[in-house]
C-alpha cells in the first residue's frame, strides 16, 4: 500500500508540473490547456477499491478519475461499497447487457451525444431499480464553456414534462420546452410565474472528454443513479451555475477538484 501510495503521488508530481508548463499559442502560460493536461494525468491513475468506494460517496465530480481503471475493477469495488446500483446493474438496464457480455472497454455501440438521450437511459437505470417518478429525473449541462473542454454537469429531479421559464442568459426573454427541445435540459430553479421548478440531486463541473466513451457514460450513469438511490441533494449548484456561465468555470472545477482529490487520499494541485 506504502508502495502504492508513493507510486500514486509522484505520478501526480510530474502530471502537475506538466499541467503547469504547458505553453500558449503565444508563448505564455493558458491556465485552461494546463488544467486539461493535469486531468489527462490523473485519468493514468489506478483506483484501489477503497478509492472506488470514496469516489461513490463524492458523486459526479469524481468521474475523471476512474478512467484508467478497468470496468470489472470499478465494479467489483462498488459491490464491496454496497452501492445500490453497480455498473453490473447500469448496463443492463440502459442497455440490456450485462458487464461480462461487454468487451473490456465497455463498448455496445451505444453512446449518447445530448442530454436527451443520456436521461432516457438514466431513467431506464433508474425504473430497473424501482426509483419511483423515475421518468423525472433527468440529466442536464451548461454548455458555455465546452470550447475551453468543460460542462457543467447535473442530476435534477423535474415534476413535469413541459417547461414555460425566463432565458437565463438574456434575464428577459419567455421561452417554453418540452422533453424534445435541447434546452429542455438544462436546469431551471423556477418557472416563469417564480414557483420552484427543479430539485438538484447532484452537479459537477467536468472536462467534456471525461464522458466521451460508453464506459465512462456508464460510470457517469452509475454515479448519477446511486446519488438518487441515497437521496443526495445539493443546494450549492445555483450559484456555481452563475458563476460558471460568467466565464469562472476554471475555479468552480478546480475548487471541487481539490476535495475529491482530498477525499481519494491523492496531493491536491
Amino acid at each position: 500500500m506504502k508502495r502504492y501510495r508513493l507510486l500514486t503521488i509522484f505520478a501526480l508530481g510530474f502530471w502537475v508540473l506538466s499541467a503547469c508548463a504547458a505553453p500558449q499559442r503565444g508563448g505564455g502560460p493558458n491556465p485552461e490547456h494546463g488544467f486539461v493536461t493535469l486531468f489527462k494525468g490523473i485519468g493514468h491513475l489506478i483506483l484501489s477499491p477503497l478509492q472506488i468506494a470514496t469516489g461513490l460517496l463524492e458523486g459526479v465530480s469524481s468521474l475523471p478519475y476512474y478512467a484508467a481503471t478497468s470496468l470489472n475493477a470499478i465494479n467489483e469495488g462498488l459491490v464491496k461499497a454496497q452501492a445500490k446500483i453497480t455498473l453490473d446493474d447500469t448496463y443492463e438496464g440502459a442497455y440490456g447487457k450485462r458487464l461480462a457480455q461487454v468487451n473490456p472497454e465497455g463498448d455496445t455501440g451505444e453512446v449518447f451525444r445530448r442530454m436527451k438521450h443520456a436521461s432516457e437511459y438514466f431513467q431506464k437505470v433508474l425504473k430497473q431499480h424501482g426509483v419511483e417518478d423515475a421518468q423525472h429525473y433527468i440529466l442536464t449541462s451548461i454548455d458555455t464553456a465546452n470550447k475551453d473542454g468543460f460542462t457543467l454537469f447535473a442530476v435534477v429531479y423535474r415534476p413535469t414534462d413541459a417547461i414555460t421559464v425566463i432565458d437565463k442568459y438574456d434575464g428577459k426573454t419567455v421561452r417554453k420546452f418540452t422533453r424534445e427541445d435541447r434546452l429542455f435540459y438544462e436546469p431551471f430553479r423556477e418557472d416563469v410565474n417564480g414557483k420552484p421548478l427543479d430539485k438538484i440531486v447532484d452537479w459537477s463541473g467536468i472536462p467534456t472528454e471525461s464522458y466521451k466513451t460508453q464506459k465512462e457514460q456508464a460510470v457517469l450513469l452509475t454515479l448519477s443513479a446511486n446519488a438518487v438511490a441515497s437521496g443526495k441533494s445539493r443546494s450549492d449548484y445555483w450559484n456555481a451555475e452563475g458563476r460558471w456561465i460568467a466565464g469562472e468555470f476554471i475555479e468552480i472545477t478546480n475548487q471541487q477538484n481539490k476535495k475529491v482529490e482530498k477525499a481519494l487520499g491523492l496531493p491536491t494541485i
